[in-house]
């Protein structure tokens, strides 16, 4: 019996980690279209700007416990803001790491997601990103937030396990696509909003206040990873 475990866990391992065939190119634009049309209109924005706060808030909450500080919770609102709250040092290179993971988390997540995909491994980035979906739902402190948790983590589980290739390969590089495109949109959006004389303690101000660094350059950090992670990994899913 244990013989067969494990030969099944090693299928099932081999399953995950290995190959799939790449999409063919117009899957690839399709996908880059579906993302643009769900980020640039505001309306449509304003709804699938969701999954964003997820990734900006994951990071926040996966960088405070690699760093060391404890996670107590997540919460997710339906103005798609979002908070993450975890205990430690007020200071330190735990904090300024946790503040500064916000905003470029879903480009990096986008650009790690490209790199699995240019790769082929479209099977292992979809059972990834359902593990860190469960995961952080553990974390999630508000019905809203759960709510959202469980529709998204659905979904990937439904495509992972129901759906066949052409639409998990579809699925994915829809995904990748917006985490880059969308990771550009909201460090732009919070700019905009402390020139108008608000957000007055945001990811940026935090960071100042931390490091002594003004805000501005913190607003430089977070549009040169969102758009070098959007120009390096719209390059890996295009095949470039």
């Amino acid at each position: 019996m244990d013989s067969t475990a494990t030969a099944s866990l090693a299928s099932l391992w081999d399953e995950v980690s290995g190959t799939q065939p790449d999409p063919d190119l117009w899957v690839v634009i399709a996908t880059l279209v579906a993302a643009l049309a769900v980020v640039v209109p505001h309306g449509l924005w304003r709804i699938s700007r969701n999954a964003i706060t997820i990734a900006h808030e994951g990071g926040h909450g996966l960088v405070a416990l690699l760093s060391g500080r404890t996670l107590t919770g997540i919460r997710l609102h339906s103005d798609t803001s979002g908070l993450t709250v975890s205990r430690g040092k007020p200071y330190g290179i735990g904090m300024i790491l946790t503040a500064a993971s916000g905003y470029t988390a879903p480009p990096l997540l986008g650009l790690g997601g490209a790199a699995l995909l240019g790769t082929g491994r479209i099977t292992l980035l979809l059972w990834l990103a359902t593990a860190l979906l469960l995961a952080m739902l553990v974390m999630i402190r508000n019905a809203y937030g759960a709510l959202t948790m469980i529709v998204t983590g659905g979904l990937f589980v439904l495509v992972s396990w129901l759906a066949g290739p052409q639409v998990q390969a579809a699925f994915a590089y829809a995904v990748v696509w917006f985490l880059l495109i969308g990771g550009v949109r909201p460090a732009f959006e919070l700019q905009a909003k402390r020139a108008r004389g608000g957000a007055g303690d945001s990811d940026a101000d935090q960071l100042s206040r931390l490091t002594h660094v003004p805000a501005a350059l913190w607003f430089f950090l977070f549009h040169a990873v969102s758009l070098c992670s959007l120009i390096g990994g719209g390059r890996w899913l295009l095949e470039l």
